[in-house]
């Protein structure tokens, strides 16, 4: 029975509380040999995403939500803004090849270079970001005509590649900025022919959007508008680096790496959480209250460490919290409510971190459903079954219905990056006399919390760890990353502080889960392979930072190549297959 907002009784009911919690990252491409980036996810999201999402919220004040950030993502964002003003001030080089394609001539010579820049821009979402726009549609339909004839790559011309990248670039627009921006409304207007001035100009657009992005989040949350939260450091799966063999609460028969544990895994995490405290206050200004651990990952481990360095909430997938209520406990009334692990040496569980967990379903339908609907029409279908949920709980001023997702890769897939649902969304539950928009904050303050006898560790994707240890290869990567942390605790203590800060600094961006993530043969072969040569390249690099050499075995792939199909079910996003 859906709640009906017309009924005048509807609001002698306390309103249910409702988070929407933005999950913002991505790991390091920057190759730590070269200093250049190997792939242009980072800036590509923030002229698109991060910026969209920002401008909604901007855009009604009503509106509410918990902007989650990745340490890792907002160094990243901060490099681009600066290269991008060196260039644009100084002419110093841009780091980025994508970027210099675009406004650093000379353009690429050599086949090799013609033809991979043409295979990066043919890495778009093509019905929505590309297919609306015929000039964009047009040069892409050339690109994969020449694609399919490699020979013929010779006759391409300057002015076509010109074209490409600067559409490239238009394709991976926000929504918002495309509408409200006239350098990039003309840009479009004409189509065809753009002179290096125009491409600078387009440049300069990409490196406002980045230097801007964390004041305007910042300003929405000192206006009270959002909660801003943070990830570890460089994205770790926190429960893995503090025992391995947690992996096996969820999964009992998961095959594990020869190495039984990760040497000195506790510290590492205690690491990863001080240096994305640093950054996050460096970026905003203000201490986060909340963190969503990577992936949503956690174990009692991890939550005891979470509440020793003073946050007051962190979150989970509901099946985690399926799985640690057992057969007799588990139903989807279970997840909306705040949690705190019972340990009787708290005493008053006022002071105890509250734990959130995710509703899959609600999530997994904006992260895999609803973009192929009609923006009304999906909006329309979550609050109801968010209206169902309200009706059926037995403690309304308890509740809280908690969507938890990727902020960034889901809106390629819909029309307008998500434009028109996501506008509707927040003003449709900014007018719900029955659901109201909070943040896990407020509710860890408000709401009474139940007791949890214990946890399974596990994470937002099935429930288990398994996305990130079980697998050949994935214990093989892990294997690995025991042999660097065995060579780090063995030289590290030989360098000077600026010489170990740079060390741990690099193990750090070697621990991060994105690596494990992909692999597995059942994964794209493109992405493995990209990502199978970034993690070897940061092993390597930490050899180098601990001025030993790295072993042979690095210079070699060893994961498996793919076929072609995402871990979960669901479509492909971009660089993760994730809601």
């Amino acid at each position: 029975m859906s709640i009906d907002a017309s009924d005048p009784n509807a609001a002698e009911a306390p309103p249910v509380r409702v988070v929407l919690c933005w999950h913002m990252h991505q790991p390091s491409y920057l190759d730590p040999g070269t200093g250049d980036y190997r792939l242009p996810w980072t800036y590509l999201h923030g002229t698109k995403d991060y910026a969209d999402m920002a401008a909604h919220l901007e855009a009604n004040p009503a509106a509410r939500a918990v902007v989650n950030f990745s340490p890792v993502l907002l160094e990243q964002l901060e490099d681009y803004s600066r290269q991008i003003a060196g260039f644009l001030e100084r002419g110093e080089r841009l780091r980025d090849p994508l970027l210099r394609a675009l406004a650093m001539p000379p353009l690429p010579v050599t086949e090799h270079e013609r033809r991979h820049l043409v295979e990066q821009c043919q890495r778009i979402n093509r019905p929505h970001l590309a297919d609306p726009f015929p000039a964009f549609r047009h040069l892409l339909e050339i690109a994969e005509m020449v694609s399919a004839h490699p020979a013929s790559m010779r006759y391409l011309s300057d002015a076509f590649l010109v074209d490409l990248i600067t559409w490239y670039h238009l394709g991976w627009m926000g929504e918002t900025v495309r509408r409200g921006e006239p350098r990039v409304q003309r840009l479009m207007d004409k189509g065809n022919g753009f002179p290096l001035h125009d491409r600078r100009e387009l440049l300069a657009v990409i490196g406002e959007l980045l230097a801007g992005l964390p004041h305007r989040y910042r300003h929405l949350a000192e206006t009270g508008r959002v909660e801003l939260s943070m990830t570890p450091y460089g994205h770790p799966i926190l429960p893995l680096l503090q025992d391995l063999q947690c992996a096996r609460q969820s999964w009992p028969e998961s095959p594990m790496p020869v190495v039984g544990h990760y040497p000195g895994g506790d510290e590492r995490a205690r690491w990863h959480l001080q240096r994305g405290l640093e950054i996050f206050e460096h970026t905003f200004g203000h201490r986060p209250r909340g963190c969503w651990p990577s992936e949503g990952a956690v174990s009692e481990a991890t939550l005891e460490l979470l509440q020793a360095f003073g946050f007051r909430w962190a979150a989970s997938g509901g099946a985690v919290l399926d799985n640690s209520l057992g057969p007799g406990g588990a139903d989807n009334g279970q997840w909306h409510r705040a949690y705190t692990l019972n340990r009787g040496e708290h005493g008053d569980t006022g002071a105890a971190m509250r734990c959130f967990f995710r509703d899959d379903g609600l999530s997994d339908a904006i992260g895999f459903e609803y973009s192929d609907w009609h923006g009304d029409d999906a909006v329309a279908n979550l609050v109801s079954r968010m209206e169902d949920i309200a009706a059926g709980c037995q403690a309304p001023e308890q509740t809280v219905i908690s969507i938890i997702m990727d902020g960034e890769n889901a809106w390629e897939h819909y029309p307008a990056n998500g434009f028109h649902f996501l506008s509707g969304l927040y003003q449709r539950l900014a007018d719900h006399p029955g659901l109201v928009l909070t943040t896990f904050a407020e509710a860890a303050e408000e709401l009474e919390p139940r007791p949890l006898e214990g946890l399974v560790a596990g994470s937002w994707v099935y429930g288990t760890l398994s996305t990130w240890i079980g697998e050949v290869d994935k214990d093989r990567a892990w294997e690995l990353l025991a042999e660097a942390k065995q060579a780090f605790d063995q030289h590290a203590g030989r360098l000077d502080e600026a010489g170990r800060a740079h060390a741990e600094a690099q193990l750090a961006l070697c621990e991060s889960s994105d690596w494990f993530w992909w692999f597995g043969d059942y994964n794209p072969a493109d992405v493995i392979r990209d990502f199978d040569h970034l993690y070897r390249i940061q092993l390597a690099a930490l050899y180098h930072a601990l001025g030993q050499e790295p072993p042979e075995h690095l210079s070699h792939a060893f994961a498996r190549q793919g076929r072609g199909q995402p871990e979960r079910g669901g479509v492909m996003r971009h660089g993760r297959a994730e809601p």
